[in-house]
């Protein structure tokens, strides 16, 4: 087994490597070989008999040492706890961790695979598989394989973590699994969201899997999806950081081929690779402002989300197109054009202009002919992009709407318009909860000056709504709002036919 080889090992099957170095025949009596759980809260017990002194309790996925057999139990010793006794047979699975019963145990592990619960006790299997097999078995097919089941038990265990309920006797248990993935040397990152627990997999597997080159297509796209969740962004990170980290999510999705792929794993990876060039989009724009990388990075993330196959959409990926979609359609203001500051100081009508303000603050200026950026009508200034493509002024001249995005997939709605007292600025974000991923986007005015259209759609708190609502300017109340934008015939009438082409919420 060559250098690198044996070091994975050694880290990832920790207490398989353990075992095998104590169950070699360097004592007198020797060893019996090794034996992993099978069984959750299987009884270690003092003597070979039921009613024994229960010593302690055992999950699925560790490992033991076999040193007896005495009636239908085993002898065996726990050297991370350093407590022996005995154990039912039938409640684990011996194993010789020699090569001859490598491509058993793959196929034991291959089969465990898709069994959702049984997650540590195949991180358990694989561990013995990558101390059982060869090296030069490891570095083709069957290594892939074992290591795209080691990500997907130990990716699929932190998902179940994550959606436990607090209290429940389901917390305790997965608790004990993540304690013996742990204990393999497979690493979880935690973080809080929400005053939930986010849990993670920290993807070492993965990254292996997509560096090798028996690897196919599948196990790759695996593999990026599971690198790429947008829920383990660390959310601490500061914006350098997290732009360095989207940026590597992108180079990690692009090592996937998605010409072979089922149609429903294709979609997965182009949704995903949407959603990263418009967080990419996003932060090139705050960094860079008006830059054509900013375009580029728009119309990447725009052309992913196209070819997605809506036909092809799984019940559980329903979600992540919408999200997908509020994604793409908060930098979609990146490929139109913003119109020349000259021509505000002969315009009669409201214009947006934008200037620097205090470090990383973008201001607004509404500016007319008469009151340039010296004394604007009106001035508010943001920590977030600024899409002054979106300025849109209605006919009467007494109310813009403009797109400002705040945070990655969060756009809001600004609305500048003219009170009694003069010009103010209300905001109109896209649901009112804590914001994850949503868009608010003017879709046009109502003749009058007192109303205008509003399509909002977003997710916050577990639900994703989408709505198309009539908004009356003074004070940003809803008055008509509905799901099916042929249920609202002012909708209909008076939308804005450059909206219509250009949005994602009609999709």
């Amino acid at each position: 087994m060559n250098a690198t080889l044996a070091t994975l090992v050694v880290a990832v099957a920790s207490a398989a490597a353990t075992v095998a170095a104590d169950a070699a025949p360097t004592s007198p009596t020797g060893t019996l070989g090794s034996a992993i759980v099978v069984q959750d809260q299987a009884s270690l017990r003092a003597a070979p008999r039921d009613g024994a002194q229960q010593q302690t309790v055992f999950w699925q996925g560790e490992v033991l040492e076999v040193r007896g057999e005495r009636l239908d139990y085993l002898q065996v010793w726990d050297h991370k706890r350093e407590r022996g006794g005995f154990i039912r047979a039938s409640e684990v699975r011996r194993v010789a961790l020699t090569e001859t019963e490598a491509p058993a145990l793959l196929a034991v592990v291959r089969f465990v695979q898709d069994t959702p619960g049984a997650e540590a006790l195949g991180i358990g299997l694989t561990a013995a598989y990558l101390q059982a097999a060869p090296a030069q078995t490891l570095a083709g097919v069957e290594g892939a394989l074992a290591f795209d089941a080691l990500g997907t038990f130990a990716d699929r265990l932190a998902r179940r973590a994550s959606a436990a309920v607090p209290g429940k006797a389901s917390g305790a248990m997965l608790s004990a699994h993540l304690d013996v993935a742990s204990g393999y040397g497979v690493r979880f990152a935690t973080y809080e969201v929400e005053g939930r627990m986010q849990v993670c997999y920290e993807g070492e597997a993965f990254r292996r899997l997509l560096a090798m080159p028996a690897a196919d297509a599948g196990q790759r796209a695996r593999a990026a999806l599971a690198l790429t969740r947008p829920e383990c962004l660390n959310p601490d990170l500061p914006a350098h950081e997290r732009a360095k980290v989207t940026a590597w999510q992108a180079d990690v999705l692009e090592r996937v081929d998605v010409t072979g792929l089922p149609g429903y794993l294709r979609n997965r990876v182009q949704m995903r690779r949407a959603s990263v060039w418009g967080a990419t989009a996003f932060q090139q724009a705050r960094k860079n402002g008006a830059d054509p990388a900013v375009a580029a990075a728009a119309a990447r993330a725009l052309t992913e989300f196209s070819g997605v196959n809506k036909a092809e959409l799984t019940d559980e990926d329903q979600s992540a197109y919408n999200d997908a979609a509020m994604r793409v359609g908060a930098v979609r203001w990146a490929l139109v054009p913003a119109a020349l500051p000259a021509t505000a100081a002969t315009s009669n009508r409201p214009v947006v202009l934008t200037q620097p303000g205090a470090a990383g603050e973008t201001c607004v200026l509404l500016v007319d002919a008469q009151h340039g950026a010296q004394v604007p009508l009106l001035r508010r200034c943001t920590y977030g992009v600024v899409w002054t493509a979106s300025a849109s002024t209605n006919r009467e001249g007494t109310a813009v709407a403009l797109a400002v995005q705040p945070m990655e997939g969060w756009r809001e709605l600004w609305v500048l318009r003219k009170s009694e007292g003069g010009w103010v600025a209300d905001v109109l974000p896209p649901a009112a909860a804590t914001p994850e991923t949503g868009v608010a986007e003017w879709a046009g005015w109502v003749p009058g000056g007192q109303q205008m259209l509003v399509a909002r759609e977003a997710r916050g708190q577990g639900r994703y709504r989408k709505s198309f609502e009539v908004v009356r300017l003074d004070g940003l109340t809803t008055e008509r709002v509905t799901g099916d934008i042929a249920a609202l015939p002012v909708f209909q009438r008076w939308q804005d036919p450059a909206w219509r082409r250009q949005t994602l919420s009609l999709r």
